[in-house]
């Protein structure tokens, strides 16, 4: 067992958020970590990634997370406009995860649910719990072109590669979306463009933890790439659940109704 948020990320409770980030590992040896039979370190798993508090155990706490406004590069003089969205009163465009469409990538990397990785020689497929998102990307050289006949979508055309001991994962084609699950009292939301460049760098720092660095270049906000520092815990006894946003969709349409819970709170 462990104890996740159930429903929508952070709506409306962003006390509870954090963007903090657990203490540093000791760097690995090659023997304190898993391999595959190519000699490849081997992330075969379910890991509570940068949304969970990481506590060793197997049980763990998640906390949703947002991106660091210290480690962003300086925007350019448009990308504030760009960057920041104001609260317009309607759903499907202030938070659009509240009427069950996706979190996309980079809200997705900190999300607090479990996710699973599944490894082969010349591909990792990555299975997200919350809303049953994946992702199969193929291996190959490094730096290598994307396919010329990328499709912009919510999660990207994503290729892997190896730098070393470091898995590397570059993604492009993104639409333009939420950033993360920021919503600030007075209302808005934080968004990348459809020219945003994400390279997450993921390696073992011991047997089941791994740094996870997440490098954001969007040149239509940003006057330079910037990087996230956060990590992974592999939790050896968890597995991925079935999640159905539509069972808990209150807001068709973007029409919200309020639940029984809410209904009686006085909170």
């Amino acid at each position: 067992m462990r104890i996740c948020l159930l429903g929508i990320l952070c709506a409306g409770v962003l006390s509870g958020c954090s963007t903090a980030r657990e203490a540093p590992q000791q760097a690995a040896t090659a023997q304190d970590f898993p391999r595959t039979a190519e000699g490849k370190p081997d992330f075969t798993g379910v890991w509570a990634g940068p949304g969970f508090r990481h506590t060793g155990k197997d049980t763990d706490s998640a906390t949703v997370r947002l991106y660091t406004d210290a480690k962003m590069a300086p925007m350019k003089p448009e990308g504030k406009s760009l960057f920041y969205r104001a609260h317009t009163g309607n759903v499907r465009v202030d938070d659009p995860t509240a009427v069950c469409l996706p979190n996309g990538l980079t809200r997705q990397i900190p999300s607090p649910y479990a996710q699973q990785f599944i490894q082969t020689s010349n591909q990792l497929v990555v299975l997200y719990e919350y809303m049953h998102f994946f992702r199969v990307i193929p291996f190959g050289a490094p730096n290598r072109p994307h396919a010329a006949d990328s499709q912009p979508t919510y999660m990207g055309d994503s290729i892997a590669w190896w730098d070393g001991d470091t898995l590397v994962i570059d993604t492009v084609a993104l639409n333009e979306w939420i950033l993360d699950a920021y919503h600030p009292d007075d209302g808005g939301s934080r968004w990348h463009s459809d020219r945003a460049h994400v390279v997450e760098r993921i390696k073992f720092t011991d047997g089941l933890n791994a740094s996870y660095d997440v490098t954001i270049d969007d040149p239509a906000i940003f006057t330079a790439p910037w990087v996230e520092n956060w990590s992974m815990q592999r939790k050896p006894t968890w597995k991925i659940f079935e999640f159905v946003c539509d069972d808990n969709d209150r807001c068709r349409g973007g029409n919200c109704t309020a639940s029984d819970a809410q209904k009686t709170s006085t909170q």
